[in-house]
């Protein structure tokens, strides 16, 4: 009886011995700071459903108060462009911004974000969770010791708005774009000044001239910052961006401290968001832009064809030119082209269809 009774003890105290850690593991806070690109109230990207502050929030109820995070818009704790750079050396843990603002630290990034003409929001999503994106974006990222997790999404958003209208290639020469990413080397090529503003300087830049035209997410956003007091002709669909991702950067080494429940939480809650987001924006979207034409003398139409092709011919040079020069972005373009090429099939016969020709009926 004795024995038996040592063995069991002896046995309680292994198993103890094990479960605890364990149990300190799961029972571990973590008090985290996320920067932003954009501003502290800035609507979608930091205030609202699937915005930054929403994920925050997703990720503190679901980890139970595990994580907590404190969020700091641009310019609160560092510059909006430095986002990249602080999480890489550690000094902050998580930002939220857009990759391609990260084109100069590897040109992959930008696909990540969105490419000219490229994949639409169904299109990246299925490229990125099962398509092998995910994977490759972790890639790019490791050297510099960040975990990428795609976590909101604009959808489709618009070429932008203009004080003149453009009825050809030539009229694009010597007009001053405010325009990010990818597409204002694009339109370098056409004649464009091509700019990065950010995003609170747009309204007065082309209100005082500096700029005549500008970029930035779709109606209701743009609504917002009065874009259409300033310039009447609204140009659609973005050839640009037909699909906006958002993305959050963890440190490396912070995201190998949490346990794998812990890390669940924060891919899930970054998964909800990017859906919730762009449901956001369709709702919201269309409801501004019938608003904008209805009752704001907005000209909203397409580009004419030969400057789609154009800016389409230009696209594709820039691209095989980096695909070129850097193996990196050869891999995540081949990965990405190759999807593209299966899903264009497949939505030709589904998606543009229905809205060429069954919708009509």
């Amino acid at each position: 009886m004795r024995r038996r009774e040592f063995a069991k003890i002896a046995t309680i105290g292994a198993l103890g011995a094990v479960a605890a850690p364990a149990v300190a593991r799961a029972q571990t806070k973590f008090n985290w700071k996320m920067t932003s690109f954009y501003g502290p109230n800035a609507a979608f990207y930091s205030t609202g459903p699937g915005s930054a502050k929403d994920l925050i929030s997703r990720i503190e109820a679901m980890s139970n108060g595990r994580i907590k995070i404190q969020f700091y818009g641009a310019g609160e704790l560092i510059p909006a462009a430095e986002g990249f750079d602080a999480v890489s050396s550690g000094t902050i843990e998580m930002n939220y911004a857009n990759s391609y603002f990260w084109t100069g630290k590897s040109f992959a990034a930008q696909y990540f974000t969105a490419v000219p003409f490229g994949l639409n929001f169904q299109g990246f999503n299925g490229w990125y969770y099962d398509g092998g994106g995910a994977q490759l974006w972790r890639e790019v990222y490791d050297r510099f010791n960040l975990v990428p997790i795609l976590c909101g999404n604009t959808g489709v958003q618009m070429t932008g708005w203009f004080r003149k209208e453009i009825k050809s290639v030539d009229d694009f020469k010597g007009v001053k774009m405010r325009i990010p990413g990818l597409a204002g080397r694009v339109y370098r090529e056409l004649g464009v000044d091509a700019r990065l503003i950010a995003p609170g300087e747009i309204f007065p830049s082309l209100e005082r001239g500096v700029i005549d035209a500008a970029e930035f997410v779709g109606p209701y956003l743009d609504r917002q910052l009065g874009l259409h007091k300033v310039a009447k002709y609204y140009y659609t669909t973005g050839w640009h961006e037909m699909a906006t991702a958002s993305e959050l950067i963890v440190h490396k080494a912070a995201w190998n401290k949490l346990p794998a429940d812990l890390k669940a939480i924060v891919e899930n809650a970054c998964a909800a968001c990017n859906v919730i987001s762009e449901a956001w924006c369709q709702k919201n979207n269309a409801e501004a832009m019938e608003d904008l034409v209805k009752n704001h003398g907005t000209i909203a139409q397409p580009l004419p064809d030969d400057v789609v092709k154009a800016l389409r011919a230009a696209t594709d040079q820039i691209l095989a030119e980096a695909v070129a020069k850097d193996p990196v972005t050869k891999k995540v373009h081949s990965s990405y082209m190759a999807y593209k090429s299966k899903y264009d099939a497949w939505a030709d016969l589904s998606e543009t269809v229905y809205h060429t020709k069954i919708r009509k009926v």
